[in-house]
């Protein structure tokens, strides 16, 4: 391979590389933290007396909004086009699971991958191309392509990841966030009143989507439709079980204290039974390091002495 095409293969390489830093800074930059930057440049302008313009508004904004994100957004709905619709609403279905982390969409998330395919591909390229190992072209072909599908699924294993963070946080904060509301409810407070008490009380996962529920209330949309709409979104038995008491017990005139009461009961019982089915797995997670890593480490330093002293023994010399 000559010199030039190992130089255009790392200038391919260092742009790829520094697209992916940029897209990952621009990713873990928060929306609301966005506009509070905005926010304040605008209180500065506004006390300074300067007169706006949508060019100063647009320059105000962080670099991750006026560049990263719209060549994502691009790459994205390059890679729609070709992606089933049945794909694309699985995909919005595990963002909504996941909480919409840095605000993602499905289109930017499709542009994640179709970075991270041609990065991690064109890594591993690099690599062969530089290191100029001896191997044949049609492996090395095959071992690119394979780690360059890796780096394809890898956004959606991160995604798969922070929906199980997510869903195993809100069980952990449940029956906490139903005693705050029991306590609500019997005080005196109406069901919303209580559900904005936990929002504020805490600042959750759950508490989020209890936010965005009673925001749906307030905008007109029915109870239970907003409740049904929250479990659906969370995505886990428990919140489902929790819906369907709450809106049963408006249905038929039950107290909702003691069914919420009930619910935190149950909630506390299932919470102590997932610690318990956690601690039970520990040993078996066990066995993989110990065996690879601790027996055989124990093996060597038990072992090698012995095996010194046979060598330096008569019964070491039959074998010489």
């Amino acid at each position: 391979m000559s010199n030039l095409v190992i130089g255009i293969i790392v200038v391919v390489g260092i742009v790829l590389v520094v697209a992916i830093i940029l897209v990952v800074i621009g990713l873990r930059n928060p929306a609301y933290q966005n506009n509070r930057i905005l926010q304040e440049r605008l209180e500065e302008i506004s006390v300074s007396g300067e007169i706006l313009t949508l060019e100063k508004i647009e320059l105000s904004l962080p670099f991750s909004e006026r560049v990263i994100y719209p060549i994502a957004r691009r790459l994205g709905e390059i890679a729609v086009k070709f992606t089933p619709q049945n794909a694309l609403q699985n995909t919005a279905r595990k963002l909504e699971l996941a909480g919409s982390p840095a605000k993602l969409d499905p289109t930017m998330l499709m542009a994640l991958q179709f970075i991270s395919f041609v990065f991690f591909g064109g890594l591993l390229f690099l690599v062969f191309s530089v290191a100029r190992v001896n191997w044949p072209l049609g492996l090395v072909i095959l071992i690119v392509l394979i780690f360059s599908i890796m780096g394809f699924f890898f956004p959606q294993l991160m995604l798969s990841s922070a929906i199980n963070r997510r869903q195993k946080n809100i069980r952990k904060a449940m029956p906490d966030a139903l005693d705050l509301l029991t306590i609500c409810v019997e005080a005196g407070l109406g069901f919303d009143a209580a559900m904005s008490k936990v929002s504020e009380k805490w600042q959750t996962e759950l508490s989020l989507a209890f936010a965005r529920a009673i925001r749906e209330i307030q905008l007109g949309k029915l109870r239970r439709e907003a409740l049904r709409t929250m479990a659906d979104r969370i995505g886990i038995a428990e919140m489902t079980s929790f819906v369907a008491a709450v809106i049963q017990s408006e249905q038929l005139g039950v107290s909702l204290a003691k069914v919420l009461r009930i619910q935190s009961d149950q909630m506390r019982i299932r919470r102590r039974q997932l610690a318990e089915e956690e601690a039970h797995k520990v040993p078996i997670k066990m066995l993989i390091p110990m065996g690879l890593l601790i027996f055989p480490s124990l093996m060597i330093v038990l072992l090698t002495p012995a095996a010194l002293r046979l060598v330096h023994s008569a019964l070491g010399g039959m074998f010489k």
